[in-house]
């Protein structure tokens, strides 16, 4: 029953995460572009029935001119009036040539002889990029990602330089990073991830900024090594780790055989700081052992004093 109990609590909890997760990816996050469209069309309704109802005082009767000319006077103002949002900025033309900036706010067209040629968005925008099977230095085909952030700060040069500076920045930045992981090897590509982010900057900036384009930041954010090189990298990482461990023992091994031959200089020297040294070692050794102790039989000359001629073979 418990047992029942608590798999019914993680399946509701389950379903519940789930519609967590269903109900943030609906959610649309970005700020709403239907402002202008409302705006225009209030307008198009205030214009109308103010001159559909004139129309209608001035003659005493319906009139289907009047009508008509409502809904004519009612474009026409739709044409005149605009209102660009706080991050927009509006290139017009007259005839054809660059007249003035506007916006952000409200602003007005002549119609038919100005035209609005680009709203541009001069907030940061994030665009993803990447390069499929690029080789490094030492010839590896890799997968690599990217990101970009970027913004627009001179809508005249972006509606003049370039056709469409979206597309244009997007493919610039590929051809950057393909450019710059041709120059590096695959093992360096990790380790100067961030001097490869500052190089791509530097050179997707230096196109762009005749654009009116400024580029904030690049960030490296995946590579992919091919799976049949993954297993040779591996191998290879492993046989360097291995490589480092025992030169590392090598090395502690020449220090400690460099103290011992000291130690060893000094006890040679010194029978008492001998016997002293092997009682040190026989103590470790009961307290390791818990009282127990075996000595062997060269051991125990440390513990014994023989005093000159006691304990020695007489000579006949």
């Amino acid at each position: 029953m418990l047992n029942r109990t608590a798999k019914t609590e993680r399946e509701g909890r389950t379903r519940r995460a789930a519609g967590i997760e269903k109900y943030n990816s609906n959610v649309d996050r970005r700020t709403s572009q239907n402002g202008p469209l409302i705006f225009s069309a209030f307008i198009a309704v205030v214009v109308f029935s103010c001159v559909f109802v004139g129309g209608f005082a001035l003659m005493g009767e319906f009139n289907v001119w009047w009508l008509l000319g409502a809904l004519v006077v009612a474009w026409a103002a739709t044409m005149c009036v605009h209102i660009a949002m706080q991050w927009e900025k509006v290139v017009i033309f007259r005839f054809g040539k660059f007249d003035r900036m506007a916006g952000p706010g409200l602003y007005f067209t002549i119609p038919f002889i100005e035209q609005t040629a680009l709203k541009a968005d001069q907030r940061i925008m994030v665009t993803g990029f990447g390069a499929e099977e690029t080789l490094t230095s030492d010839l590896v085909p890799i997968n690599v990602d990217a990101v970009l952030f970027w913004m627009v700060w001179d809508a005249e040069k972006a509606c003049l330089e370039v056709e469409n500076y979206y597309n244009s920045v997007s493919l610039v930045a590929q051809t950057a990073l393909r450019d710059a992981i041709g120059q590096v090897q695959i093992a360096e590509l990790s380790m100067q991830r961030a001097h490869i982010d500052h190089q791509l900057k530097k050179i997707i900036e230096e196109k762009t900024e005749q654009w009116g384009v400024t580029i904030i930041d690049v960030e490296i954010r995946d590579i992919v090594v091919p799976k049949e090189l993954q297993a040779a990298m591996a191998m290879e990482a492993v046989a360097e780790r291995k490589k480092n461990a025992r030169m590392v023992l090598a090395e502690a091994e020449k220090d400690i055989s460099e103290m011992l031959k000291d130690a060893s200089e000094v006890y040679a020297g010194d029978a008492d700081a001998m016997k002293l040294r092997t009682m040190h070692l026989a103590y470790e050794s009961v307290e390791q052992s818990g009282g127990t102790l075996v000595i062997p039989s060269a051991f125990s000359e440390g513990f014994v004093d023989n005093a000159p001629g006691e304990g020695s073979p007489s000579k006949g």
